[in-house]
């Protein structure tokens, strides 16, 4: 064996680089405390791109007649998703086998007339999320239709024939989004709507239907309180406006109800509302003084599309001390009293007449200011109309 404790090694010189030569980013080592080389961000961003999420989609077999749209996720594509779709193939297509990874069954437009238990049975429904039955020719509903669906948190409903729902046909899932619109709906209490996700907010469309009462949340029953967050009730038989106190509404539609009047305690237990929609009211509505002063947090008010609109002066809108979007449009309300402003301190625009929208104005006056003055604040309105026709200012 050859003696190498003799033997040295010889260091070789190596060429010194300049930055001007090459850059290369440094990062602090964390075992060193030293700056380390890293790779330099054009070539490193491909690599990133390779390992994010690629959220591709491809096809899988599936029941004859439906298709089965596979979508993977993670490093490696190591988790999928699947979203089935067996519309329009007719009643015989339940119940119907889905792979276990199912996340959304559309079954709409298949003339199918009743749901049960039995009908969403099986290993893939367990973890369904997203259900569409709309389209289809239900006129009622079973209590337990969805009670195996403990994970399902979207609903579609609408256009069938339902003309009543269950006490508890919602109680087993964590909904948050509710669709029974176009239906046949007369009477609803909004218990039913008590689902067992009490932290996630739902929101409910319950337009185009014939409800002419809305049976309140019954106060000290011991059940919880539904967490109805966004509320569509436009075009129903609604000649007043529906007890919805304490419950947790930021938007709420009445578009196209018969209401008769919106008089003071109309909104009562909805402090927490920024959004109402009081469009196209059918017959001859009236607003009453002190008709919103429960709306403290109402941001957003719309009252379009109601040319026979009566009010009784300016104090209809007093206890508005938040809203800031005021919809006139399609009213008899003009021209608009700038005293209305006194009431609406937060107002930024108004929308009045046919194409007319007016903003706020604050107009400070001499400078500077002398002492007990305040700047003035006046209506600036314009018309869209001819805004559009003279086109986009040019420099």
């Amino acid at each position: 064996m050859p003696d190498t404790s003799s033997c040295s090694i010889r260091s070789v010189p190596t060429p010194v680089l300049s930055s001007k030569d090459i850059q290369i980013n440094r990062t602090p080592s964390l075992l060193t405390g030293q700056t380390a080389p890293t790779m330099p961000w054009p070539l490193l961003l491909p690599l990133l791109l390779l390992l994010a999420v690629s959220g591709a989609q491809t096809t899988r077999p599936c029941f004859p007649g439906c298709q089965c749209e596979v979508e993977t996720f993670g490093l490696f594509d190591s988790f999928s998703l699947t979203r089935v779709d067996c519309s329009g193939l007719g009643p015989h297509i339940v119940p119907v086998p889905i792979p276990l990874d199912t996340a959304h069954l559309d079954l709409s437009s298949n003339r199918l007339e009743t749901v049960n238990e039995s009908v969403l049975a099986g290993p893939g429904y367990t973890t369904l999320a997203g259900l569409d039955l709309s389209h289809n020719l239900l006129t009622s509903l079973s209590p337990t239709a969805f009670s195996r669906l403990r994970y399902l948190e979207s609903l579609d409903i609408s256009h069938n024939g339902l003309a009543a729902l269950p006490a508890e046909s919602f109680t087993s899932s964590p909904l948050s989004d509710v669709n029974l619109s176009h239906n046949r709906l007369r009477e609803v209490s909004v218990t039913t709507f008590t689902t067992h996700s009490q932290a996630r907010a739902l929101h409910l469309d319950l337009s185009h239907n014939l409800i002419h009462r809305l049976a309140p949340h019954p106060v000290g029953a011991g059940l919880p309180t539904p967490t109805i967050q966004s509320l569509n009730l436009a075009w129903n038989q609604l000649r007043a406006v529906p007890d919805l106190r304490d419950l947790p509404l930021r938007y709420l539609s009445l578009d196209g109800n018969p209401l008769a009047a919106v008089g003071p305690g109309a909104f009562q237990g909805l402090a927490g509302l920024t959004h109402l929609s009081l469009g196209s009211l059918q017959g001859l509505p009236q607003l009453a003084p002190h008709g919103f002063r429960e709306l403290q947090s109402l941001q957003v008010l719309d009252l379009s599309g109601n040319p026979k609109l009566k009010w009784a002066g300016a104090e209809v809108f007093s206890g508005l001390g938040s809203l800031q979007e005021l919809d006139l449009s399609g009213t008899g309300l003009v021209p608009l009293p700038e005293m209305l402003l006194l009431h609406l301190p937060a107002l930024q625009s108004i929308s009045v007449g046919q194409a007319v929208r007016c903003r706020r104005l604050v107009r400070e006056g001499t400078y500077p200011r002398q002492p007990g003055s305040s700047p003035k604040v006046a209506l600036h309105c314009v018309d869209t109309r001819e805004s559009a026709a003279k086109g986009p200012d040019t420099l």
